[in-house]
């Protein structure tokens, strides 16, 4: 992820999202670190990017602000991935977005049965 002169951070992937529309009404990107989603950013916008190799890319602009979210066991994967609604983990309260990280073994077993 780089961050441009407009201050946004960008995450640069070969292929332009073919539900693109879904994306930009609120989407969000997950991030999947060490096998689990911690967290996400907000989606603001597709930008067209030309590598130095003349090939068209997709630059997804995220919102800086990161939300920590709920603990999800799941496999990193290359691509888009289109989660349904009831898919996606849940921010974590505003109470507990400040809480340390738990190690990460502990983090992956309390994952696994579902606690986090």
């Amino acid at each position: 992820m780089s961050l441009y002169e407009d201050g946004y951070p960008r995450h640069v992937t070969r292929m332009w999202p073919k539900r693109y529309a879904e994306i930009l009404n609120g989407g969000s990107i997950y991030w999947v670190i060490k096998g689990v989603v911690q967290c996400r950013q907000r989606i603001l916008r597709l930008d067209e990017v030309i590598g130095e190799d003349g090939i068209r890319r997709c630059a997804i602009v995220l919102d800086p602000k990161v939300h920590r979210t709920q603990n999800a066991l799941k496999r990193p994967f290359q691509g888009w991935r289109y989660l349904k609604p009831e898919d996606t983990p849940a921010d974590l309260p505003k109470g507990r977005a400040q809480d340390d990280a738990l190690p990460d073994d502990l983090n992956r077993a309390l994952a696994d049965i579902g606690v986090l």
